[in-house]
């Protein structure tokens, strides 16, 4: 079991979420359970995702569980577009978070693919021989 508190990933998955939660009480009223619901859903999954995988055992249950905090990154990118699309985000904020959350997305590609690259005896083996 790892601590998910000491992984980078998810310090910067909940200073995401914490900003949207802030970002997201602007959106009218009539968007609560609408793209509000859903960008504080898909956020807030990314952290979670990681918590519960640290929470498990082994990496193959911990791989799984990054896998689905990746699908969370890419519909939180999505929903981020359609809010500044319809004008509930301005540029310069979209640009802002849109970032984060394509930085935050390479940062669980690097994770997942380090936790499946297979290892002898501590050292990593290359696919390729």
């Amino acid at each position: 079991m790892r601590d998910y508190r000491e992984l980078k990933v998810w310090q910067r998955a909940h200073s995401l979420t914490v900003a949207l939660y802030g970002v997201t009480a602007g959106f009218p009223r009539t968007e609560i359970f609408g793209l509000t619901g859903q960008i504080r859903r898909a956020s807030a999954s990314i952290g979670a995702n990681l918590a519960e995988g640290c929470g498990r055992w082994g990496d193959g249950d911990f791989g799984r569980f990054v896998a689905i905090a990746m699908g969370s990154a890419s519909e939180l990118d999505y929903h981020l577009l359609l809010a500044h699309d319809i004008g509930l985000l301005d540029s310069s904020m979209y640009g802002k978070l849109s970032l984060e959350t394509v930085e935050l997305r390479k940062m669980l590609t690097a994770l997942y693919q380090r936790i499946k690259e297979p290892t002898v005896h501590g050292a990593t083996v290359s696919a390729k021989g």
